[in-house]
């Protein structure tokens, strides 16, 4: 039995118009998952499967903390989530997944749900994801302060001439644009 064989959904048998499921994530699913974007954190799923006629709709609620990397500082950080999703799935004669439906073999009869579940999840991030002000690794953030270009000093570079010689064939390049400009 495989470590992602307990979010397998048995269609088949399903009996019942309605039937509910429920697991905690946590390490373990992160590890055998394999995923890049979460690798650690306990994330409470439910699950509520609904049969219609051939057709079988998964509503997913997720709730809990995931342990994500600090874009600025490159530590850990406690995200926490809470999120849903959902999709549609019809018995066929092959596994097909078009993005509206998906398809399971009539003969397996069930579809595991894990990938879903850690996609749902890497969803919930938002795009940029730091740390709340001050709670960054303070090493880190005085390295990256001492690379940073106030404006004042910029300006002032700029002023003064510091700038490197161009290339006489920009010169001329622009030249030729200016005089189309006239």
């Amino acid at each position: 039995m495989g470590r992602l064989d307990i979010y397998k959904v048995e269609l088949n048998g399903l009996q019942e118009k309605q039937a509910s499921y429920s697991w905690v994530v946590d390490r373990k699913f992160f590890d055998a998952v394999v995923g890049e974007e979460v690798n650690n954190g306990k994330v409470e799923v439910e699950l509520t499967v609904t049969k219609q006629s051939d057709l079988y709709h998964l509503e997913f609620v997720l709730k809990g903390d995931v342990i994500i990397t600090c874009d600025r500082c490159l530590d850990d950080m406690t995200l926490h989530i809470e999120t849903t999703g959902d999709f549609k799935v019809r018995l066929g004669d092959d596994y097909t997944d078009d993005g509206d439906i998906v398809v399971v073999p009539r003969k397996d009869g069930y579809i595991n749900v894990s990938w879903y579940i850690y996609e749902f999840i890497a969803l919930a991030i938002p795009i940029k994801h730091v740390h709340a002000p001050g709670k960054c690794n303070k090493g880190m953030m005085e390295k990256l302060n001492g690379h940073l270009i106030e404006e004042e000093d910029f300006e002032d570079s700029e002023e003064s001439g510091d700038s490197e010689e161009t290339d006489p064939r920009w010169d001329d390049l622009k030249k030729i644009k200016e005089k189309d400009n006239d």
